[in-house]
Formats: structure tokens, sequence, C-alpha cells
């Protein structure tokens, strides 16, 4: 059998009819023997924004590019995707183990178009063999691969790509780029003989076959056929507003579907239509009646409807009320006693169905309640609520609430509660019920569904005492969990105005600009709250997710740290110190945490300074958008540029020309922020010192700020007129000269409720 086969038009195929119209009028639908359906097309006028295919006819046979790069070999207007020819990347040596071939193609789509995550696959070949791809979705970076060894071509899996010589994986969705890269241990010196190439590639599922052939047929192979998906247009909840614009597409006889795991829309025809539905025309009615060797209507005679049809029966038929495609033959009169026996018997069939339906209903119940008992157990709500009974009411304790009570508070999790969404778990805004006050909450649901081990229980309750004690101004409260589900639910204090992420970055133009003594109090803020969880609460708490989106303001541009999900409360016994599972933000994760996985306090102090560089520079911490590995990480580039003496170069510029001395207010506050940045743990400051000298500069910038709050508060209203058309105006004018560092929850070294038994 060939070991590797490509089917360029046979696997995917439009499916509509091809006397039906596929391109726009005056417009070629042809590019040799390939049908270009619309939204794409060659010439001007003839596709949509995006879709333009060329016609290279210089070659052989016609080939269809699109973006005059990409080949493309087939369409399916049904499933919204595309085949195209992609390069195999090689890795090769010679005798002595000298690199002599190495190309690493990559791909860079525009949206709407993604590598379908579902038709594709990455393979890798060779008997030494480390091949990675990697791409972003959205602004995250995402890498993955496999590994493929063998020391003779006797020991490779014949048909089966199974690690031995080839190995493969899934690939991730919604995926807009890609770059495969090749490397080998030992240069292929070891099975030269047999394999001095390495090759890995991304091919449609399917169109690939493994066999010891296969490494003499990659060298000769140039491409191997991948799917893309596209869609129309690149809105988050694309067919509801689509359908208000002028330019959707889905008209006529077309209706709107939402892809999975995609922005954007598709078309699809409406039953009993069939074409393009893309097309203004395209979706033409099928004449079921003139199928070929079908009758729709047995016995009868078929009508053609637009979009159906229906049957005529002949006297003494009936229509059949089950699926009326067919006539039946009127059954003969019976008599009154053959009718009541006929209605009893189904009569008591009704009833029959309705009791088993009820039982069966009444089973599920119990099993649902039984299932939701299982987990309050599993996760230690018998344990959690004999703690919260000890206290007798002596301290504000956690709450448990029922998973009923959440559902209800967030209409079922809908989508337009969500506030906010990151690797971990997904924030709804929820509204308590009467016996709660009527309260609004933040809801934070784990994207985790795995059963927990008692000990992990009897930790996870020890932590929620713990953390729904702390009772700091810039601290986001717990106020309780679900442990009816199988991961537990978090509800904490709802904080109205956003995370300092959305306040700095301005992705939508929300809020206004923010500045320079804002983002200090805002700092001085978050540095307390680090503080006081480092210093004064017993034990000590480390948050370990430091970031901009986990800092919350509220209307006054109070800022309070949120989501204690990856905190871990630090025992006596461990000095400050615990070995963990590395867990946190890409950006953000302190160095030497990552190479030790011991953790400290100090690993707070890192991912501060970070969102300290991200205050004075408004740049993000991890950017997808630079060539170099290193430029991507904010960290990095702030420490290089620190070093050589080119801070202006990455500062906000427009932040230092605000008032008059703020040049020397940001070059303090860069300083503080190397410091927090450095390799050595114990070369940072702790939080504490942190907190203090942020606390003097604020008091500083404070005895002079009449004249820059005039002009903040200037710039608001000018925006008034802006924010009227979507909502209330927002009012958060601060009088920064009453802003004084808040030394009185230092000074309380509040002794929380020790943790029981196992706790962390």
């Amino acid at each position: 059998m060939v070991g590797v086969y490509v089917m360029l038009g046979s696997v995917i195929t439009t499916t509509v009819a091809q006397a039906l119209p596929q391109a726009l009028p005056d417009c070629p639908d042809k590019c040799g023997n390939l049908t270009i359906p619309y939204p794409f097309g060659i010439g001007v006028s003839c596709y949509m924004e995006g879709f333009d295919i060329t016609c290279n006819t210089s070659t052989e046979s016609p080939t269809a590019l699109w973006g005059n790069i990409i080949i493309v070999t087939a369409f399916s207007l049904d499933e919204a995707e595309m085949q195209v020819q992609q390069y195999i990347a090689r890795d090769c040596y010679d005798e002595q183990g000298n690199k002599m071939i190495n190309n690493d193609p990559s791909l860079s789509l525009p949206p709407p178009f993604t590598i379908s995550d579902t038709k594709n696959k990455f393979i890798a070949v060779g008997c030494d063999t480390i091949a990675l791809f990697q791409g972003f979705r959205g602004e995250e970076r995402y890498i993955t691969g496999c590994m493929s060894f063998c020391d003779s071509l006797g020991s490779v899996d014949q048909d089966s790509c199974s690690g031995i010589g080839c190995c493969q994986t899934n690939i991730p969705s919604g995926m807009t780029n890609r770059t495969v890269e090749l490397t080998s241990f030992n240069h292929h010196s070891d099975i030269w003989g047999f394999n001095p190439c390495s090759y890995a590639f991304i091919v449609e599922e399917g169109e690939f076959k493994f066999s010891n052939k296969t490494f003499q047929q990659l060298d000769k192979l140039e491409n191997v056929p991948m799917i893309l998906n596209w869609a129309i247009g690149v809105e988050e909840d694309p067919c509801d507003e689509a359908q208000k614009r002028q330019d959707y597409v889905c008209k006529g006889n077309s209706t709107c579907v939402n892809p999975i795991n995609r922005s954007g829309y598709v078309c699809k025809c409406k039953k009993g239509y069939e074409g393009n539905p893309y097309h203004p025309n395209g979706c033409q009615d099928i004449d079921e009646c003139s199928l070929p060797n079908i009758n729709p209507c047995t016995n009868g005679t078929c009508s053609n409807l637009p979009g159906s049809h229906t049957c005529l029966c002949p006297t003494g038929y009936t229509i059949d009320s089950v699926n009326g495609t067919s006539c039946l033959k009127n059954p003969p009169t019976s008599n009154n006693n053959s009718l009541k026996i006929s209605v009893g018997v189904i009569a008591a069939f009704f009833v029959l169905l309705v009791v088993f339906f009820c039982l069966y209903c009444g089973m599920k119940r119990r099993q649902f309640k039984k299932q939701q008992d299982k987990f309050f157990k599993q996760n230690g709500g018998l344990f959690l609520r004999q703690q919260l009974a000890s206290y007798n009411g002596s301290v504000e304790a956690a709450q448990i609430f029922t998973e009923a009570e959440l559902e209800k508070a967030t209409n079922n999790y809908n989508e337009e509660r969500k506030i906010r969404e990151d690797g971990y778990g997904v924030v709804y805004k929820g509204n308590l019920s009467a016996d709660h006050h009527n309260k609004v909450v933040a809801i934070k649901k784990s994207k985790v569904s795995a059963p927990i081990t008692e000990t992990q229980s009897l930790k996870f309750v020890n932590e929620v005492i713990v953390i729904s004690q702390i009772h700091h101004k810039n601290v986001v409260r717990l106020l309780g969990c679900c442990l009816e589900t199988q991961t537990p639910i978090l509800v904490y204090e709802y904080i109205s105005h956003g995370t300092l992420h959305d306040h700095i970055h301005r992705k939508d133009k929300k809020y206004p600009r923010l500045p320079l003594d804002l983002r200090l109090k805002i700092a001085a803020d978050t540095a307390e709250a680090l503080s006081y969880l480092h210093h004064y609460t017993e034990p000590p708490i480390i948050h370990r997710d430091v970031k901009a989106m986990n800092i919350l303001l509220d209307q006054k541009y109070t800022a309070k740290v949120a989501d204690f999900g990856a905190s871990k409360l630090v025992p006596d016994q461990d000095e400050g110190q615990l070995s963990t599972l590395v867990h946190g933000t890409l950006g953000y994760l302190d160095p030497e945490y990552l190479q030790s996985h011991r953790l400290t306090e100090k690993s707070d102090v890192y991912s501060f300074g970070v969102v300290l560089v991200e205050l004075i520079t408004s740049q993000k911490a991890l950017s997808s958008n630079k060539k170099s590995e290193v430029d991507r990480n904010l960290a990095n580039v702030f420490v290089r540029a620190m070093k050589e003496g080119c801070l202006d170069e990455i500062l906000d510029a427009e932040i230092a020309k605000e008032g008059e001395g703020f040049e020397k207010v940001v070059e303090t506050v860069a300083d503080l922020a190397n410091r927090c940045l450095r390799l050595r743990g114990e070369e940072r400051p702790s939080m504490k010192e942190v907190a203090v000298e942020l606390g003097g500069l604020l008091k500083i910038m404070g005895k002079n700020s009449d004249e820059r709050k005039a002009d903040f508060k200037r710039s608001q209203e000018t925006d008034q007129e802006t924010k009227y058309l979507l909502g209330s105006p927002a009012n958060f004018v601060v009088d920064m000269s009453s802003v004084e560092y808040d030394h009185s929850m230092q000074t309380q070294h509040i002794q929380l409720v020790k943790p029981y038994g196992d706790g962390r």
C-alpha cells in the first residue's frame, strides 16, 4: 500500500447541484476543474472581502490561489471549509551529522479563517524526531507536539502512526496561525542509512497513511492537504447582531447558524431548499415530486410546494398522519363495541404512559439529589458545616449556598451574566434572593471538572474558612461556596467597575485614560492588600496569581485584590516556603518559582513588579505581536531598558507629561519595579516595604493634585455624550489630596481562625 496519498477534489466537494448559481452574475465560476462558489470569487466585485481567489493559468493545469500564495483544491459550503495545500517541514543531515536542510514553514490566517481542529492532525515522521507545533489563539500562545524514535527500519510500526517512526497529535481549536519546528537528539547519525531526515506537517485526517516506505515517499513530496474553517464576520454573537446590519448575507431561503468554537456566522439553505446559501438567489426549491426513482406519495399524487410537498389521496384513502408521505387505505366500518374496546385500550395505554413518566421523573430527581449529596460530602461539606456551627456567631464566617440558589442567581449561568473568563474559570454576576438580602455577587465556576480527594477537600474547607474571614478594604471578600457540584463554586462580593487590565489597556475604549496619580493610588492599594496577606494574617497567605486581571476597581477607583483560587496558606513549619506545582499566568510568573517550584511571598512581589511596569508603560505583560520570544515578555523588555538606560523608549510618554515633577515620580516607580523584578527572591523588597514606599509617593503627589483633578474631571465630562449612548455615565472623580496611606489595617495583626486538621 502506498504510504502517502492525497485526494484533491474527492474528499471535500460542494454538495449543491452544479446547475444552480455558484458565482455572482458575470463572474467566472471555474478555475480549471474547480468550481469557485461565492463568497469566494475571481475578479473585482466577484467576492466578499478576504475571500478573493486568483486563478493561475501559467501552470500546466490552472491552479486556484488564495491570497496569491495558498493553493486551494476544494470548497465545502455545507461545512464552511476549504482544502488547501501546505508545505512539509524538513530537517535533514549528512552522514557526519551536519545539518543539510531545515525549513520551518509557518502560516498566519486573517479572521475569520481558522485551522480546523476536527478535520486535521499534526503528524511527525522520523526515527530521531522532535516536532513542535506552536501558534496563537487570540493573544494566548499554544505549543504542542510529539516525538518519534526507532533504531531500525524493521522496528517501525507498519500502517500505524503510533510513536515508533511516526507520531501524531490533535490541533487546538480556534488557531489562526501556526509554525512547525523540527529538531533531533543525535542528528540522525545512528540511523542515517535509512532515515536521514525528519518531517512534520498538518494534514487532513484520513489523507496520510504511514508505512515503512513513507521515509522515501516524503522525500519527494512537497505539500499535503489541510482543512481551513471560515465564516462571515468576526462578531462574538454573530447571528443576533448580523441580522440587524445591511451587509447581512443569509437572505432569501437561507438561514444564519453560529459555528462552534469560531467567530462570525455561516449560512445554510432552509429545509426543502438546496444551492449556495451565500448567493443572493442561491437556495432554490427542491421539487420532491420530480426526484428520480423516488415516490414521495405512495398510493397518491405528489404536489410540489415551496420548500415542501403535499400528497393528494384518492377516494377511499387517507393521508398518513404520522409522516404524511403516503396514502393509507381507509379501514372497513366497525361496530360500536369494537370502537369502545379500541378507545379503552388506547386510554389505558396513555394512563400507563403517564404513570411511567411520573415514576421516571421521580427517579431522576432522586438520583440528582443523591448526586448532590455525594458531591457535598466529597467536597467536605459536612466538615465545613460542623466548623461553621462551632463558631456560634463569634466570627462572620462563610455561607454555604445550594446549587439551585446560584443557578437562579445567574439565570442558569446565562452568557449575558458573564463578567470575565481566564484559563481557570468563568466569573458570572449573580443576584441572590431575598433570603440573602438581594445581594449582588460574583460567582466563579471552575473550568476543571474532576473529583477531589478527602485530603484535598479538608484543605479546601480550611482555606475557605480562613480566606472568608479576611476583612480588608483592598481585598475582595469571599462570601461562601457551593459544594453540591463536582468542583466547588466560589461566591465573592461584586466589584462593579471592571479590572485594572480593562482600564490600562482600554480594548473597547469603555473606560477613560487613567492619570498617573490614580495609577499610583491603585498600585498603593494593591501593595497594601498583598502586604496584609503576607504579614498580617495567620497563617500568611500567598496569592500566587497577582496580575492586572485580578485587581478589581470600584466606582471610586479603590483597588481590590481578587481571585484566591490559586492562593496558598503558609504553614509555620515551612518558614514561608512551599513546594508546589507551578501555578500562575505567563508574563507574571516568578522565574525563580518557575525553576525551583519553591513558592514564597517574594513570588507575589515579582508579579506585582510586572503590574507596576504595566502601569507606567501601558503595555501588556505578554505581547503576541513581537517577533522575538524575549521581546514578548514585558518584564524582560523593562529590565533590559533599565540596564541599558533607555527607559524612555518603553514608558507611556503621556503619563510623565501630566504634571510638573512627574518624570521623577515615574523614575522612582520604575526603580521600585526593577527591584521587584530581580531574579533572586531574597534581593527583592517585601510587600510591606513596597507598600510603605508607594504610600509615601502617594502622599507627596496628593499635596498638589487639585489642578490635575480638575483636568481629569473635565475629560470625563467631555466623554459623557458618548457614555449616555451606551449607558449611565461613570462617576469616578477621586480626591487625591485626601488620600493618605492607610496603616490602620497594617497595625492590626489579626489572628484568623486557625485551620483544622490537614489544612495548608
